[in-house]
């Protein structure tokens, strides 16, 4: 059953999260920095929107939290993807990379 737009919302949130976990595990600046940076400022997840997601990620368990030390020395919260979060990734890319196709299709239906 397809999504609602609230859910498809959400769901590009939390996709974007796991990718970039996927690479190390970060700060929450950290992430914002580095989908702003990929998408080519194109993309931000800042402010609430960003540490609702990783709550809500850390509740689901495709995430966990540490605290550590930030470059600039400062103290932070680190996350990292646990094994489900590595499955839920590659299964939510799937479906984004499906709807990406589809849209791509009805908007240029050569």
């Amino acid at each position: 059953m397809p999504r609602a737009p609230s859910e498809m919302l959400q769901g590009t949130v939390d996709v974007l999260i796991l990718r970039t976990l996927s690479w190390q595990p970060m700060h929450g600046y950290g992430i914002s920095a580095w989908v702003r940076e990929r998408s080519r400022d194109v993309l931000s997840i800042e402010g609430a929107a960003l540490y609702q997601a990783l709550h809500r990620l850390e509740r689901k368990r495709l995430i966990v939290a540490t605290w550590g030390l930030s470059e600039n020395n400062r103290k932070a919260k680190f996350y990292e993807l646990t094994a489900e979060g590595r499955r839920q990734l590659r299964a939510d890319s799937s479906t984004w990379r499906e709807y990406a196709a589809a849209v791509g299709r009805v908007l240029d239906p050569t």
